[in-house]
């Protein structure tokens, strides 16, 4: 394993946290543009094109990762946090809402890991950040934020972000598991990954649930949250409508066939 590759950590808080990483000299950790919360004199910052994994392929293998992360609603730059000082320093990166920070070591993972395009927080250089489409493009286009997801590789560290409740779950070989899809933060390659329909009409429109969930099917490790992105934000949303007295009552059917019908998903 490369030097890159090893970097020292801490993670602080309960519901609002944020990871410490402590860097030796010439060591980097590279993080989303945006995330870092502070950082010591004598790590430098530097904003890079594509995912900073420094790979190969020169200009034109920088070019297609920018495209890549373009994909899936992500900046075209990421930001490489590098020890230029003469001791350990540190640089440390906040989450983006309530829930929690989840350390994976990829080499004990089988050097990949499939994530939801915004659970991402940051990783030791080296690491590279792909897009990973949804086998069944059919059912993909309508699966909401499980079409596209991020690919992890490397050997190092990543950190990724669970909103709300984290739930680890180890799946056996042939164990199926259906999750609504912006309930996963993210699971290893070797577990197989589709987007199936309710199957339903009815419980779809009136069950609050979705026209679409995944199915995770082992062998292999999941992380799933209990609070997406989506989800909290939808929520907000509804309640700045209900403030401000545009919104309808949330108990009454005709709310619900009202929210249906302007395209609310709260």
């Amino acid at each position: 394993m490369s030097p890159m590759h090893v970097i020292d950590y801490k993670i602080y808080g309960g519901d609002m946290q944020f990871v410490e990483v402590e860097l030796d000299p010439g060591e980097a950790t590279v993080a989303e543009a945006g995330g870092m919360m502070y950082m010591e004199d004598g790590i430098e910052m530097e904003t890079v094109f594509g995912d900073g994994s420094n790979q190969g392929g020169g200009f034109l293998g920088a070019l297609m990762g920018a495209g890549k992360r373009l994909l899936t609603g992500e900046s075209l730059f990421m930001t490489v946090f590098v020890n230029k000082g003469s001791g350990k320093k540190k640089v440390a990166f906040g989450a983006p809402y309530p829930g929690t920070i989840v350390p994976v070591n990829l080499s004990q993972v089988g050097g990949e890991l499939i994530a939801q395009k915004d659970s991402f927080l940051c990783a030791a250089k080296g690491v590279s950040v792909g897009i990973a489409f949804q086998k069944r493009l059919g059912a993909g286009f309508f699966g909401g934020e499980g079409f596209i997801m991020e690919r992890l590789q490397g050997d190092g560290l990543c950190f990724v972000h669970a909103g709300g409740t984290l739930h680890e779950r180890a799946l056996a070989p042939g164990e199926t598991l259906r999750v609504d899809t912006g309930c996963i933060v993210a699971f290893q390659s070797s577990v197989d990954y589709d987007i199936q329909f309710v199957g339903k009409i009815k419980s779809a429109l009136f069950g609050g649930e979705g026209l679409f969930f995944a199915t995770l099917r082992g062998p292999g490790k999941v992380w799933l949250q209990s609070l997406p992105l989506s989800r909290m934000a939808n929520r907000i949303v509804g309640a700045s409508k209900l403030a401000g007295g545009g919104g309808r009552e949330e108990g009454s059917i005709l709310g619900a066939v009202g929210g249906l019908l302007d395209g609310d998903n709260s």
